[in-house]
């Protein structure tokens, strides 16, 4: 009696413009899923806030909430049609993302980091270069494999190899490891409960979760191609 676990990358305001991985193609994939539980990328206090302004009024105004579609358009609707429990698992915090973009601001204009700074750039153009040549475009299928998180990949190694340290709690594999210690929280609340539990994070995210996930013994991690 082992908990379903599903990842699904998002692409937050991407939603609204992509048509391939549009609103309508989203909610058509978490129906489809129809988990018990969703745990979310939104910051616990911020989670309550939006919870209480859709359960009154059915419309979130929330400032950091309001800034990810999947949520405000599809999952929080979704909620009361399918029935699934939402758990906010995100270590964010809004002041740690103003350290982190200040802390980048300075290495950037750092004539000592330039180096640093022109690897991570390089880095990031080359990530960019070989989805867009052996990608297939916003296809969510394809957002969600392995082979999207290997090309991303190219461009956070180098990125957190560099800059982790300096940007603190804000940093690429700090932030990733407060994420899933929440995350972890969440999954044993419901250990041998044999729930479909579904995990909607940033793509860029997806590959370390489920790097971590994988190692995890009391769950079955199912591919999302699988799972629709």
């Amino acid at each position: 009696m082992v908990n379903e676990v599903i990842i699904l990358g998002t692409i937050h305001s991407g939603h609204l413009t992509q048509k391939a991985y549009g609103l309508k193609v989203l909610k058509e994939i978490i129906t489809t899923i129809n988990p018990d539980i969703v745990l979310s990328e939104i910051p616990p206090d911020r989670f309550y806030i939006a919870q209480d302004e859709w359960k009154s009024k059915k419309k979130i105004r929330e400032e950091r909430v309001v800034q990810f579609p999947e949520y405000t358009h599809v999952v929080f609707p979704l909620s009361e049609k399918l029935n699934f429990e939402i758990i906010p698992v995100s270590a964010w915090t809004e002041q740690m993302a103003e350290t982190r973009e200040q802390k980048l601001y300075e290495i950037s204009n750092d004539p000592h980091r330039q180096d640093d700074w022109e690897a991570y750039l390089l880095a990031k153009e080359k990530s960019a270069e070989v989805i867009e040549v052996k990608g297939n475009g916003f296809d969510p299928l394809w957002i969600n494999s392995t082979e999207y998180d290997d090309m991303l990949e190219i461009e956070l190694k180098v990125y957190n190899r560099l800059f982790n340290h300096e940007l603190g709690a804000g940093g690429w594999e700090n932030i990733n490891k407060a994420h899933y210690s929440l995350i972890e929280k969440a999954l044993d609340r419901f250990e041998s409960k044999s729930k479909r539990i579904l995990i909607t994070f940033g793509a860029g995210h997806k590959g370390w979760l489920k790097k971590a996930l994988s190692e995890k013994k009391n769950i079955k991690l199912i591919d999302l191609a699988e799972a629709i």
